[in-house]
């Protein structure tokens, strides 16, 4: 998706489009990309102008569709809370329209550390009709530490809604197989296009195979059907969390994993 900036309006109109093309086609899952309704290049004051509470339109209108056709939608948007601070955040959005939860982007990237504040550094997971979901925004998904805490805390898939530039486009081609491949996970990275993001949204196996990929140029909803029994036969083939010593885990005894005896 291409988001118009400043217009909220116009890009719920599309983005609800999209949305609709995906359960046309019985999709159990859908992600939009970071700041779809705003766009990404506005200042400050912009921002806190278009910001949304939880109960906020984008959030309510976006329940109305995963009510309406039974999918999970994972709705990334604007933020502001009772204390007028502004958080890229994303609501997950269960398939009976019910507020899963909503996680804000702990890790802030270049100018948004001057505009947004950050998130909590916790990674929960959620469990949905669709399967266990973790989410990362965007930079986040840049240290490896994220994606483990989530694929220990029994993530299946974790999406990655995301703004990522045309010059981190090698970064973004290189670091979502590698989370994938580490944690024998799902890595869905949905990405916007044009205003200087590299697109090539994309869904990667848990051996780090790209199993579908949009373009890099134009708008696509990416559609793709996924084996959740692949992840078994991943980790049966490479027993990283298996194998995976809990004194690794980042902040110590934050997660709690039994390990065997000989670890």
């Amino acid at each position: 998706m291409t988001p118009i900036m400043n217009d909220v309006k116009a890009n719920l109109t599309r983005g609800i489009q999209f949305v609709r093309q995906a359960t046309d086609v019985k999709a159990d899952l859908i992600v939009l990309p970071e700041l779809w309704t705003t766009g990404y290049y506005l200042s400050k004051e912009a921002f806190i102008t278009l910001a949304e509470r939880q109960d906020g339109r984008t959030i309510s209108l976006l329940q109305e569709e995963a009510s309406r056709s039974g999918a999970t939608i994972v709705c990334p948007f604007v933020e502001k809370n009772d204390a007028d601070q502004i958080f890229i955040s994303a609501a997950i959005i269960d398939g009976d329209g019910s507020l899963a939860g909503v996680v804000r982007k702990s890790l802030l990237w270049g100018r948004e550390q001057q505009i947004f504040t950050k998130g909590d550094i916790t990674y929960p997971v959620f469990t949905t009709s669709f399967g266990t979901i973790g989410v990362l925004i965007c930079y986040e998904m840049e240290f490896p530490e994220p994606s483990r805490i989530l694929a220990l805390e029994g993530a299946e898939i974790i999406v990655c809604p995301s703004v990522w530039s045309l010059g981190a486009s090698r970064r973004w081609d290189i670091q979502l197989p590698a989370r994938a491949l580490d944690n024998t996970v799902y890595v869905f990275g949905v990405n916007t296009v044009g205003n200087n993001s590299c697109g090539k949204s994309k869904l990667v196996s848990p051996l780090g195979d790209i199993l579908a990929q949009a373009s890099d140029s134009r708008e696509e909803v990416l559609i793709r059907a996924i084996d959740k029994e692949a992840l078994s036969w991943a980790r049966e083939q490479v027993s990283y969390l298996d194998d995976y010593r809990s004194k690794l885990t980042p902040g110590g005894s934050s997660i709690l994993i039994e390990e065997c005896p000989n670890k």
